[in-house]
C-alpha cells in the first residue's frame, strides 16, 4: 500500500495510517470555482492593430468551499493537508464535474478497459491529437468540456490536465489531411501540449486528476458555537 496523494473526497477515503484504501471518506465540496490562467502579452498600436503572444504556460487554479463539518468530517482533509506542509509538497485533486466524461456511451467504453491511443508521436505545443483505437461508432467519443490526463510511460512527469475543445470524427472532419477512419478522432484541446509525447501514450478521461499546491502557507479554519468547522481551500496547478 502507499500513502494517499489525492485530496480525500466522497469517492476517496483515507485510513489513520494515511493509506488510500479503507478508513474515512472526505466531504464533498459545497462549491468550486475553476480558474483557467492563460498569461498573454497584448500590444496595441496607435492605429488600433492588436498583437498578442503567449507569455507563460497555462495553469489551472481552484477555490473550494466546504459546507460546515463535524470534526470527524473535517479531520480527513485537515490532516491530509497538514501532511503536505503548506505549499512544500504537491498533491492531486479530482473535480466532481469531471469524474465522468459527458458521453455516457464513451464513459462505458472507456470503463471497459478500452484505451484512447495516440496515432503518432506529438511535439510540445500541439493543440490537437490524432487518436486511434476508438469504437467504430462515431458517437463513442469524448466531448468538448471533458478533462483528460496523458499517461506516458516514458514521462512520469506529464501530469498536466487538458480540456477538450473540439472532436472531429470521420463524419465531421474539418482538419485537412488523410480522411479519418471510423476508429480515429482528432481531439482538440487547451492548453497546448506541454511535453513531447510518444505514440505509446494514452489519454485518460476517467476521473482525471490535477496536480496542485496550496496558494498560501497559512492553513486556517473557523469553529462556531454550533461546534461545526468552517473551511475553504485555494489551490493552483503545479507541474513537477
Amino acid at each position: 500500500m502507499a500513502f494517499l496523494n489525492v485530496l480525500p473526497d466522497p469517492l476517496r477515503n483515507i485510513k489513520d495510517s494515511g493509506e488510500g484504501a479503507g478508513g474515512s471518506y472526505g466531504p464533498g465540496f459545497a462549491s468550486v470555482k475553476v480558474n483557467s490562467h492563460q498569461p498573454t502579452m497584448v500590444s496595441r498600436t496607435n492605429g488600433g492593430r492588436v498583437v498578442t503572444r503567449s507569455q507563460a504556460t497555462h495553469y489551472w487554479s481552484f477555490d473550494i468551499t466546504y459546507n460546515p463539518m463535524t470534526r470527524d468530517e473535517f479531520e480527513p482533509i485537515n490532516s491530509f493537508l497538514m501532511s503536505r506542509q503548506g505549499r512544500l509538497s504537491a498533491f492531486y485533486i479530482a473535480l466532481p464535474q469531471y469524474e465522468n466524461p459527458r458521453s455516457s456511451s464513451f464513459a462505458t467504453w472507456a470503463g471497459n478497459n478500452n484505451t484512447v491511443d495516440l496515432a503518432s508521436n506529438v511535439d510540445p505545443g500541439a493543440t490537437f491529437l490524432k487518436v486511434t483505437g476508438m469504437d467504430n461508432a462515431a458517437t463513442t467519443s469524448p466531448k468538448p468540456g471533458d478533462l483528460f490526463n496523458v499517461v506516458d510511460s516514458t514521462n512520469s512527469n506529464h501530469s498536466k490536465a487538458y480540456m477538450v475543445t473540439r472532436v472531429e470524427t470521420t463524419a465531421d472532419q474539418v482538419t485537412s489531411g488523410a480522411t479519418l477512419q471510423t476508429y480515429e478522432r482528432y481531439i482538440h484541446f487547451n492548453p497546448p501540449l506541454v511535453y513531447y509525447t510518444t505514440s505509446d501514450a494514452t489519454l485518460d478521461f476517467l476521473a482525471p486528476l490535477v496536480r496542485v499546491i496550496q496558494k498560501s502557507d497559512v492553513q486556517s479554519y473557523s469553529l462556531g458555537t454550533d461546534n461545526l468547522f468552517q473551511f475553504s481551500l485555494s489551490v493552483e496547478e503545479a507541474l513537477p
